[in-house]
């Protein structure tokens, strides 16, 4: 291969725009990801809390809807975290010329990633607030719904521990390397 070939190749498989993508797919994890977890804590909150004037006792019972949303955030951290220590910099500088280190297939890989992870963990916090909501105030009038609110819960909660999987795997795919000009 000669030296136009490479640096052609280098110019489409390494630009210097691939870090943006793959830090906006760790941005799209945390966001989405917390969004829907925000959304669910807020939701359930407010039947708890309506709940919790006619039954203050079943209070403590009813922070499970809680306790799952703020998973799902913590879902879209991990993803975030991945995604943003698998970021390559640059190398060189000065007298040297810079490098990237970054391809653009890692890159997309990670924003498809965050986004898998992140609108996952929204879908989950919207569907763990609105079953929450509905639940708890639920379960005050009839406490034998308790059992099959947790499980609508459970298989909400689920929605999100697959986009984490999924994004997981999306991640830790092999980006090959730059090569060097």
């Amino acid at each position: 291969m000669n030296a136009a070939m490479v640096a052609e190749n280098f110019g489409e498989a390494c630009p210097a725009s691939a870090p943006f993508f793959g830090y906006m797919g760790a941005a799209a994890a945390l966001i989405f990801a917390n969004l829907g977890a925000a959304y669910g804590t807020a939701k359930s909150g407010v039947g708890i809390c309506s709940m919790g004037v006619m039954h203050p006792g079943l209070i403590m019972k009813s922070i499970i809807p809680v306790v799952m949303a703020g998973v799902i955030g913590i879902y879209g951290f991990i993803i975030a975290v991945v995604v943003g220590t698998k970021i390559k910099e640059p190398v060189g500088g000065g007298s040297q010329a810079v490098t990237p280190q970054y391809t653009l297939f890692s890159a997309f890989g990670h924003l498809g990633s965050g986004l898998t992870g992140g609108l996952s963990g929204l879908a989950a916090g919207m569907a763990i607030g609105i079953v929450g909501d509905a639940g708890v105030r639920a379960t005050a009038q009839q406490p034998k719904l308790f059992v099959g609110m947790i499980l609508i819960l459970i298989f909400a909660e689920a929605l999100g521990l697959y986009g984490l999987i999924v994004a997981l795997i999306m991640s830790s795919s092999g980006g090959g390397s730059c090569p060097s000009a």
